[in-house]
């Protein structure tokens, strides 16, 4: 398991959501971050997952 980041902005820059999770790969971590994305009702504002070893997994702009 690795350590992910979800990460969303307002168009101001503010942050609005920044929230560690676990997932076994990539492919479920973006699953898990665009889930999260919906759920919270954030699917028009910037948002971003990375991994602990600072790859970026998901980008919304």
């Amino acid at each position: 398991m690795a350590v992910y980041v979800l990460t969303v902005f307002d168009g101001t820059g503010k942050v609005l959501v920044d929230e560690r999770f676990d997932a076994k790969d990539d492919a479920e971590a973006k699953k898990l971050g665009e889930s999260k994305i919906a759920e919270l009702k954030y699917e028009t504002y910037s948002s971003r997952v990375t991994k602990s070893s600072g790859g970026l997994v998901l980008f919304h702009q």
